[in-house]
């Protein structure tokens, strides 16, 4: 008895009635497919048991259609893949590397240590990176970015690099947040995070740039320069307060993480929020919404972000220029700030 050939993608394409590109396309769920020929191939697909051979594909066009999603994580930081916003971000690019027919390799700094182009370029793992994060240092992305690696970063757009930077108005975030507390009355007011990185850095300039706005005095031994982890936002206050007494009435958070730290130091010590202490967060993660009280924060769009991203990625794999761009950002409201 003749053994029966698997079906190849051009013979679902034949069946089909499309070329073998669009068959390809339509396997892959790309929205430059027509929703009607992408469920008709799919349909095909499954009645003739059929399956693209990954891995012919791979040697036959040299791509994997992959893209390593590095989270940029420092050697001396206790944020781990676990952060609400991390994984809020990495949600959002999968849902947009998907609609794009891509893959999603989970991947973090320290698992590819200093050489990101032949741990997933040049081995074939990824064809390009998205880096969440900019970190202290950009030696590693400028390493990938010197050998014309296709990537994209999470970051501060204002930064100057030669490769492209998606993400909110830092500095912007960081006045309004301030302002916020300033217009509530808030007199000395202290801000959470590590000026030393790039985008806290720009949320602390803003914070800066509210108080000589509204001729207010900035106390520079207020800002703590930490974590962005709840436990460290936890200690530090608990510290401060040991130390030196509730002599603050307001907080800019760098984080919702952050946020949530000082919030649980405060509430255990029977400190009102926010008759006693104001507090603003960063980022929006469905926490904030959920704590009691609720946190005022800034949020920042991440669909709009991976969007963004990935449409630049993409770009580049395609040999177009991508350059940085900004994301909405707005103040959201709720009881931490508001009586």
């Amino acid at each position: 008895m003749k053994k029966e050939s698997k079906l190849t993608l051009t013979g679902l394409a034949r069946i089909a009635g499309v070329s073998a590109s669009t068959a390809s396309r339509a396997l892959k769920d790309s929205p430059l497919i027509k929703q009607e020929t992408r469920d008709k191939v799919q349909a095909l697909a499954r009645e003739h048991n059929f399956s693209v051979n990954a891995a012919a594909s791979r040697l036959r066009t040299q791509k994997t259609h992959v893209i390593a999603v590095i989270l940029n994580l420092m050697d001396d930081t206790e944020q781990s893949i676990t952060d609400p916003f991390l994984l809020k971000i990495v949600g959002e690019l999968n849902k947009a590397l998907n609609a794009r027919g891509y893959e999603l390799l989970l991947s973090n700094s320290f698992m590819a240590r200093d050489d990101w182009t032949n741990y997933f370029i040049n081995s074939q793992r990824a064809d390009g990176l998205i880096v969440v994060g900019q970190g202290k240092t950009s030696v590693k992305i400028d390493r990938a970015a010197a050998a014309s690696v296709p990537l994209v970063v999470w970051g501060d757009p204002s930064s100057g690099t030669l490769y492209p930077i998606v993400g909110g108005n830092n500095r912007q975030g960081g006045f309004l947040a301030t302002q916020h507390l300033i217009e509530k009355g808030c007199q000395r007011i202290m801000f959470l995070g590590d000026p030393d990185h790039a985008e806290m850095r720009e949320r602390h300039t803003g914070y800066v740039e509210a108080h000589k706005v509204a001729d207010l005095p900035c106390d520079e031994a207020l800002t703590l320069g930490i974590d962005i982890t709840s436990t460290a936002a936890y200690n530090s206050i608990n510290t401060w307060i040991r130390q030196h007494g509730l002599n603050f009435d307001g907080i800019v958070c760098s984080s919702d993480m952050l946020a949530l730290g000082a919030l649980k130091a405060l509430k255990e010590r029977y400190i009102n929020i926010p008759a006693d202490v104001s507090i603003v967060g960063y980022d929006d993660i469905p926490l904030a919404e959920l704590m009691h009280p609720s946190i005022t924060t800034i949020r920042q769009d991440t669909a709009q972000a991976a969007q963004l991203m990935v449409a630049k990625l993409i770009d580049q794999l395609n040999g177009k220029p991508a350059t940085s761009d900004y994301i909405d950002i707005s103040l959201v409201i709720r009881r931490s700030s508001r009586l």
